[in-house]
């Protein structure tokens, strides 16, 4: 979301009120945030918790159409719980 609207990290980061270090690292799902991190971040992006969820579900819903037609349905299945 950061990415479509045109922003840096640094932009972002600072609205957020964390490191622009440690928002990449969620962003490449090296860190876990917290639920208050996942507040600060979206609220630095002007969206809602129902929004990010959305934006995941769609990319999961991307995800699980690639890995079915690649590998089949019971690995689309075990890509999801490791995904959750």
């Amino acid at each position: 979301m950061r990415h479509g609207r045109g922003e840096t990290l640094d932009q972002t980061a600072r609205r957020a009120g964390i490191s622009p270090q440690y928002l990449s690292e969620i962003e490449r799902g090296v860190k876990e945030p917290s639920s208050e991190m996942i507040a600060a971040v979206t609220g630095a992006l002007d969206i809602t918790l129902v929004d990010l969820v959305g934006a995941v579900a769609d990319r999961l819903g991307t995800v699980r159409e690639t890995v079915r037609d690649t590998l089949g349905q019971a690995t689309c299945r075990a890509a999801f719980a490791l995904a959750a």
